[in-house]
């Protein structure tokens, strides 16, 4: 019997929802401004706030991602951050159980039917493959895995 697919997304737009901050680094910056045909200090004033060093991307005032369209999702999906290509294996719901379950309750995207072991050696994968483990203290902590051993 096939294991099933630990995370399906179902562009609900769940994850692109909150004001906790997308930290974007460097490189993630300008390949937003890439996409976006803006310099980069235009995309900094027009897009980011800058958090304790850390640059964020702003939020709507009904709580989104500032790139979040209600209709049709991300609009920079192809040049979206780490942090959003690698939702839901971060590091919490990879650590903890009770996070995943959390997440679980929040993304439809997550299967149910699949253990937390299995999960995090989908998400591993997934990761390693997609480049989305992160090491520099500018990234994101959610992308700082490569202490987590594949059950």
């Amino acid at each position: 019997m096939k294991t099933p697919r630990a995370f399906s997304c179902r562009m609900c737009g769940h994850c692109c929802q909150g004001t906790g901050g997308i930290v974007v680094s460097p490189e993630e910056q300008q390949r937003l401004c890439h996409f976006l045909e803006l310099d980069l200090t235009a995309f900094q004033k027009q897009y980011t706030h800058l958090t304790s060093s850390k640059r964020i991307i702003k939020s709507d005032a009904s709580g989104y991602c500032i790139f979040f369209k209600k209709d049709t999702g991300c609009s920079v999906h192809e040049a979206k951050p780490d942090v959003c290509r690698a939702w839901p294996f971060f590091r919490g719901n990879l650590l903890d159980p009770t996070s995943w379950e959390m997440a679980q309750d929040y993304c439809p995207g997550i299967c149910p039917k699949v253990p937390h072991a299995e999960f995090v050696r989908q998400g591993l994968i997934y990761l390693k493959e997609h480049g989305l483990i992160h090491h520099q203290d500018l990234d994101a902590n959610a992308l700082k895995v490569s202490d987590i051993k594949s059950p």
